[in-house]
C-alpha cells in the first residue's frame, strides 16, 4: 500500500533533507568520544576481523606460543608499524581539509606509506582494510573527497591514510587518528591470538590494558613530531621478518585470516 502524501510526509521529507545536509557537513562539526570509539570498534564493518597483523603467521612459525610471546610482539608491533600508521594517518587528516582534493599529494602520500610496506602482501592486506575503512566512512559521514580518496589508488588507499582521512571526515582530530592507529596496531592482532592460541581472553584483555599507556604515548608522539612535516621524512620503523613472513603466509592454502 503506497502511502499518502500530506502534510505530515512533507514534514518527514524535510527532516530527511536536513539529515542529509547535516551529514554532508559534519566533517567540520567536531567528532566527539562517542565518535572515536564508534571507528576504535572492531565490529565496525569494515573488514579489520578478517586480518590478524601477522599473528596467525607468528602462531604458525612458533614466534608465538602463548601469552609472554603475545606481549612481546604488540610491544614490538606497536613501536614500528604502529608509529608509523600513526604518522600516516596523521598526514592523511592534514589533507583532508584541503579544497579541492590535492591529487598530487594524495598520490605522493600514497606511494610514500606504499614504500614503507616491502612486502606486494603487506600492501595487498592494508589497501584491502583501506577500502572497507572508506566504505564505511563514506556511508557514516558522507564527505566528498572521501570519494575522490577511494580511487587515488586502482587497489584503493592503504589503510593508515584511510583511517586518518575517516577520522577528519567524523571531525575528529589529528591526535584521535593517531591514536586509532596504534590501537589498531594492538588489538586486533591481540583477539586474532584468543581465536589462534585458544588463550584466555581476560588475560590478552588485561595485556592490552596494560599496554594502554604505550599506545597512547606512541600516539602522542606521532603527534609531536609528524603534524605539517613533508610525508618524505615521516617514521620508515619496520622489521624484516614481518614482510618475510606476510609473503610465507600469503602463499598458503589454508588460512584463517587474509593477513
Amino acid at each position: 500500500m503506497g502511502s499518502a502524501a500530506g502534510p505530515g510526509n512533507s514534514g518527514r521529507e524535510a527532516s530527511w533533507a536536513g539529515d542529509a545536509n547535516r551529514a554532508l557537513n559534519r566533517d567540520k562539526s567536531g567528532g566527539g568520544k562517542a565518535t572515536l570509539l564508534l571507528l576504535a570498534d572492531g565490529r565496525l564493518p569494515a573488514g579489520g576481523h578478517a586480518h590478524s597483523g601477522g599473528v596467525e603467521e607468528a602462531v604458525t612459525d612458533g614466534r608465538i606460543s602463548g601469552l609472554d610471546d603475545l606481549r612481546r610482539y604488540l610491544e614490538g608491533r606497536l613501536w614500528t608499524t604502529g608509529a608509523v600508521d600513526a604518522a600516516l594517518a596523521i598526514a592523511a587528516w592534514d589533507l583532508g581539509d584541503a579544497v579541492p582534493l590535492p591529487d598530487a599529494a594524495w598520490s605522493r602520500l600514497d606511494a610514500e606509506a606504499a614504500a614503507r610496506m616491502p612486502s606486494p602482501a603487506l600492501r595487498a592486506a592494508s589497501r584491502a582494510q583501506g577500502r572497507g575503512i572508506l566504505r564505511a566512512a563514506r556511508r557514516m559521514w558522507p564527505t566528498p573527497w572521501l570519494g575522490d580518496l577511494a580511487g587515488i589508488h586502482p587497489d584503493g588507499p592503504l589503510s593508515a591514510p584511510a583511517l586518518g582521512a575517516a577520522a577528519r571526515a567524523a571531525g575528529l582530530e589529528a591526535g584521535d587518528a593517531a591514536l586509532l592507529a596504534c590501537q589498531n596496531a594492538t588489538t586486533g592482532p591481540a583477539w586474532a591470538a584468543v581465536r589462534l592460541l585458544g588463550l584466555d581472553p581476560f588475560s590478552v584483555a588485561c595485556l592490552l590494558a596494560e599496554l594502554a599507556p604505550s599506545v597512547e604515548a606512541v600516539a602522542a608522539e606521532a603527534l609531536s613530531q609528524g603534524a605539517g612535516i613533508d610525508v618524505a621524512q615521516l617514521p620508515a620503523l619496520g622489521g624484516p621478518m614481518t614482510d618475510v613472513a606476510a609473503e610465507v603466509h600469503a602463499s598458503r592454502e589454508v588460512r584463517l585470516f587474509a593477513s
